[in-house]
């Protein structure tokens, strides 16, 4: 068995991180390169879970990466230790070998303790914490709203992980929509419809993600509308997640609608930069990634459409950093983030700014990002996010995130003292136009 070696490794990570999108997932840095034969590059997994998202989700990514990385064809397996001790191929992924299997089973990823609160999600965390308490009794039904990515599927399986602790032998059904769908079908073609509705319609907790792909399926609205009222008269607890509202669902009878309305609608928007600071922190902490804090304020400034986004980034700068040997700074942050963020060549970046400052005023570039406030430290970074709003594109949030987490308040402040100062100060005005100089110099 031919081994990889490390640069072609390397060479494939880079290509991963370039193109993976929202499709890495924090755990890819335990993914172990085992070797490559015949044109088959096997991959370890941690576990069989991982093992299924790479082969469903991943496989096409891999490939295509190594095959840039060699310039070669080849082709992508993922094995678990296991298969890879008893040197075995890894069998075809299990689809579940009964009418109601594969349910989502709870991950220990998704509990209340790992969720982050903001103004973004506040109401629908506390209405699932609520439930959570005393299920079927408050917010029933309760229906989350928001765009993908921002935690629906995440206080979901909270919800469900707390009630099956506090309430032990609670019957939980929590799936997808598109899993209701199908298990419904199957159960039409094989005459099993008393044991469906026996499934359903006994459950003291009912999670269904993603309700909106209820859209068009007739006969399946009809059978969840017959299983939500009788959950309902029961007081047995509904939750249910969707892209959208209630009433923007497309092709979804109105009955439906109304009920969706009867209990709680919550609404999830996308973080703040405050919330995807604590995010990030939270995310890497779990993961045991040691994020510098202006790296954590770089990726919050920089992603700001979600906290799956969120996520993949922090796992495309631990894998970039683990395979380059290269330490987790910002630089290899800016690299991994791509060109599509990070200023394009010949522009001047925070990072230059940062460094000419604590050159020119003999501070550390920690003590800028710090909580300090004294003169000596105050001064030359309110310097930095003057030089920052003039001579970068980034918006006043992003200038902020890169000095500790300060808002846009603060940046404004001292934009507006620094040119106040100057303007009485010929000193200070030469100091800055040098500056400027030396960093307009260093991008031509």
């Amino acid at each position: 068995m031919a081994s990889i070696e490390h640069a072609l490794w390397q060479r494939i990570i880079e290509q991963v991180v370039a193109a993976g999108g929202h499709i890495i997932r924090p755990w890819f840095t335990q993914l172990e390169p085992i070797s490559m034969e015949s044109g088959l590059l096997e991959i370890q997994a941690p576990g069989p879970a991982e093992q299924e998202y790479c082969q469903e989700h991943a496989n096409r990514l891999f490939t295509e990466a190594a095959q840039a990385a060699t310039g070669r064809l080849v082709g992508v397996c993922f094995l678990t230790p296991p298969q890879r001790q008893g040197d075995q191929k890894p069998a075809a992924v299990s689809r579940g070998d009964g009418l109601y299997e594969p349910l989502i089973p709870l991950s220990d990823d998704y509990t209340f303790d790992t969720f982050v609160t903001g103004p973004c999600n506040r109401l629908a965390h506390a209405a699932c914490q609520a439930i959570s308490e005393s299920p079927g009794k408050t917010y029933n039904p309760l229906f989350i709203h928001g765009s993908a990515g921002l935690g629906k599927t995440h206080l979901l399986q909270a919800t469900a992980h707390k009630i099956a602790h506090s309430h032990a032998g609670s019957k939980i059904c929590l799936l997808s929509c598109e899993m209701f769908v199908n298990h419904f079908i199957e159960a039409v073609e094989k005459g099993q419809l008393h044991e469906f509705r026996f499934r359903y319609r006994h459950a003291d907790l009912l999670c269904i993600d993603d309700i909106q792909f209820l859209s068009d399926h007739e006969q399946t609205q009809e059978e969840f509308f017959h299983t939500f009222n009788t959950l309902y008269q029961a007081q047995r607890q509904i939750i249910i997640s969707s892209d959208r509202g209630p009433s923007q669902i497309p092709g979804l009878e109105e009955r439906l609608i109304s009920r969706f309305n009867w209990g709680l609608v919550a609404q999830i928007d996308r973080p703040c930069y405050e919330t995807r600071v604590a995010i990030v922190r939270k995310k890497a902490r779990l993961r045991g990634i040691p994020l510098p804090e202006d790296v954590v304020c770089f990726i919050a400034a920089s992603i700001d459409s979600n906290t799956r986004e969120l996520e993949g980034t922090i796992a495309k700068i631990a894998m970039l950093a683990k395979v380059t040997d290269q330490p987790l700074d910002l630089r290899l942050a800016e690299e991994a983030l791509g060109t599509a963020i990070a200023p394009s060549g010949g522009e001047v970046t925070i990072e230059d700014i940062l460094n000419a400052v604590t050159a020119r005023f003999n501070v550390r570039v920690a003590d800028l990002q710090s909580k300090k406030r004294s003169r000596s430290i105050a001064f030359p970074r309110q310097v930095c996010m003057y030089l920052a709003r003039n001579l970068t594109r980034h918006s006043l949030e992003e200038i902020g995130g890169y000095f500790g987490g300060r808002d846009h308040t603060t940046v404004l402040h001292a934009n507006r003292t620094i040119a106040l100062q100057k303007a009485h100060n010929p000193q200070l005005q030469a100091t800055l136009d040098l500056i400027t100089q030396e960093l307009q110099s260093q991008r031509s």
